[in-house]
Parts: structure tokens; C-alpha cells; sequence
């Protein structure tokens, strides 16, 4: 997607150096546009956990460019160094299934390696293959989410289509397009005129932060709202479509996404507003069946919820505390909405109803395995 009219991608090889991988550091945006460079696995693992990078498709992604540098650190014969910085890896973010399919996945390629330098080669081409993967199903997504939006915006007669957003499963979660977003973006590149709905996000502010910052630089018109606005919005007409993205979702259709969610889900079918889930396979979960007794849930330091970062008039970036000092704080990463709440997900394959059979249908392949 565009910064300043330039193509980026959230994370790519040093075109100087591909031991360095570079990825834009999502903390200082939308005030700074800083590229990080990562080297070591502690520098991945710093980078994932502490929110350098966040999204689903984008912690896996750097999930598989960290495993490349765990094998360019590795001595000639290194399966316990690249075993350990696996584990390292799986430790930052529980609740996002594309950080543990990316890493499995490396750790299969590499032990087809005959040598270091066969298992550097073959580490780094699964890197790539990954993170071009993510932007090409992410695409795909794009062009399956516009026939939805096309077919609202006909019964509107050409009248903008409001769409409600959660968080930011943006390109920035992503490696290009993103997942909720690029429906929206193909929309809008198509002449469907949008409008999207921006849900703060707290306590990181995603969506005010990183959401508008995408759709300003791709021209799209939208509004930032509070994350209790919603609801209201709905009951007045003023939403015509939910899209969100997820970081895991079963196999049975139950969707982990940023806390939050859940909320919009009941609203939505509370007005009888479709809600969609956007995700690459990737994301889905095909070993566990309830969401919300089995997915693991991430608990962050409850300092993100009380200091809260913005500019100041002198053009500095500052962090003020916003209740009482040592103020206790449960800060709860994920929720879950259940299946049942889902009109629909919009997979790189096709749009395909939160239920275990039709999603099943739509991957055979995993059919044997159930």
C-alpha cells in the first residue's frame, strides 16, 4: 500500500543486506515513519512482543523472517539453537495462530536442509514465500469482500456504504492489503464510493492511530469514533456492514479478535447488520473446536491502559498517565465471538458461512484430519 504515494510493505529484506530485515515500527505512527532493522532472534522477539509489528498476518510473517535469522546464528550443527529460538518466538503472543503456523512451518523446511548453507538458503526462500503469500491472499480477500460491498451498494443506489471497523486489520497487521481493509480498498480503487466507521481501539489505539492513518493515505473517507459509539450507530441506520479481522478462528467458525469485538458482533445482530471476519487460512485453527473455552487469551501489562502517547503542540511525542498513580489495571488482549454471531468469513478462497461444515467444504484438504 502507499506511503506518500511510495509502495511499502510492512516487512522485507534489506535490498543491501537480506541478513537485515526491515519492518516499519507501528509505535511511533501515525506522528513518525520509522524503519526498524531486526537482526537476531532476540530483536524479533522484542519486535512482537512489545508491538513493533501486531497483526495476525504480520506476526507471521516476522515469525518467519525471525526463524531465517535463528538459522543464519546457528553453528553447522544448530537444530538445539533453532529449536530454542522457536520456542523463544511462541512465547511472545499466545492468542495469534499465524506466529505458531509460521514457525512449524519453518522448522519442517529446515530440516530438509543437507548443510548451514542449505538450511540458510531454504529458511530464507520460506521467509519470502510467507510473507508473499500473506499479501496475495490478503488480495484475494480484496477482490471476494467487493462483491459483497457492490451488491450493498446497488440497494443503496449508489449512496456511500458505511462500513464499521474494529481495530486495525489493515496492510499494517498484514504484509500488503490487509484483511478487513482490503475489501474496503478494492471498493474504493473500483469507484464504489465507502465510508468507513473507525473504532478507537483502546488501550493501544489502533484503529485512531493506525486505521485513519492507512485510509488517509489511500484517500478513503472516514470517521473516528469511540469504541462505545457502535452500537448507537446501528440503531440510528448510520452502519450498513461490519468487517473486523481475527487472530484465530476454529475450524467451527468461533473468532478471536481484538477485545472489543464481541461487543460489535452483538450489536450487530442485535440490528440485524451483517458482520463479517476477514482472514487468510492462515489464521484459522483447525485443531480446536471451542472458541471460547480453548483459545488462549493474552493478558498485557495494564500500563497500556493507564498511559496513554500523543503529540504535543511542541511537536514531541509524549506519554502521560491518565488515572491515579498505581492504579490496578486487568488489560485482556482478545475476545471471543461465537460463530453463531457471524453472517459470514471472507477467506482468499471465497466467502463461506461460520460453521464447521461449509468451512471444512471449502478446505478438504483438512477434512481427513477431523
Amino acid at each position: 500500500m502507499k506511503v506518500k504515494n511510495r509502495h511499502f510493505r510492512t516487512i522485507r529484506p534489506d535490498p543491501d543486506d537480506k541478513k537485515n530485515i526491515q519492518i516499519i515500527d507501528q509505535r511511533h505512527l501515525p506522528h513518525r515513519f520509522i524503519i526498524e532493522d531486526l537482526r537476531t532472534v532476540d530483536d524479533f522477539c522484542t519486535a512482537i512482543h512489545d508491538m513493533h509489528v501486531r497483526g495476525a498476518g504480520l506476526i507471521g510473517a516476522t515469525a518467519g523472517f525471525a526463524m531465517y535469522c535463528a538459522v543464519l546464528s546457528a553453528p553447522e550443527e544448530g537444530f538445539d539453537y533453532i529449536t530454542a529460538s522457536s520456542q523463544k518466538l511462541l512465547q511472545t503472543r499466545p492468542t495469534a495462530k499465524n506466529l505458531a503456523w509460521a514457525v512449524e512451518r519453518q522448522l519442517r523446511e529446515i530440516a530438509k536442509g543437507e548443510n548451514r548453507q542449505d538450511r540458510i538458503n531454504i529458511s530464507f526462500q520460506t521467509a519470502c514465500d510467507i510473507a508473499d503469500e500473506d499479501a496475495e491472499f490478503c488480495r484475494k480477500i480484496g477482490e471476494h469482500g467487493l462483491e459483497i460491498i457492490k451488491g450493498i451498494s446497488r440497494k443503496k443506489k449508489g449512496e456511500p456504504v458505511n462500513i464499521l471497523t474494529h481495530c486495525n486489520a489493515g496492510w499494517l497487521a498484514f504484509v500488503d492489503y490487509g484483511s478487513a481493509t482490503a475489501p474496503i480498498y478494492a471498493a474504493h480503487h473500483a469507484g464504489v464510493k465507502v465510508h468507513v466507521w473507525v473504532d478507537e481501539t483502546r488501550p493501544w489505539l489502533q484503529g485512531a492511530r493506525l486505521t485513519t492513518w492507512e485510509l488517509a493515505e489511500e484517500d478513503v473517507p472516514h470517521t473516528l469514533i469511540t469504541d462505545n459509539t457502535g452500537g448507537h450507530l446501528m440503531q440510528h441506520g448510520m452502519v450498513d456492514m461490519v468487517i473486523v479481522g481475527t487472530d484465530r478462528t476454529t475450524f467451527t467458525g468461533d473468532v478471536a479478535n481484538k477485545i472489543g469485538t464481541y461487543l460489535k458482533a452483538l450489536a450487530a445482530y442485535d440490528n440485524k447488520i451483517p458482520f463479517y471476519v476477514a482472514l487468510p487460512s492462515s489464521t484459522f485453527d483447525w485443531e480446536i473446536e471451542d472458541g471460547i473455552k480453548e483459545i488462549p487469551i493474552e493478558e498485557r501489562s495494564g500500563d497500556e491502559i493507564n498511559y496513554v502517547t500523543g503529540l504535543t503542540g511542541e511537536n514531541k511525542l509524549e506519554t502521560v498517565l491518565v488515572p491515579t498513580k498505581n492504579t490496578r489495571s486487568v488489560n485482556y488482549g482478545f475476545d471471543v465471538t461465537p460463530a453463531r454471531l457471524v453472517t459470514a468469513l471472507i477467506t482468499e478462497r471465497g466467502v463461506v458461512r461460520a460453521e464447521r461444515k461449509e468451512i471444512l467444504k471449502m478446505y478438504p484438504e483438512k477434512k481427513s484430519e477431523k
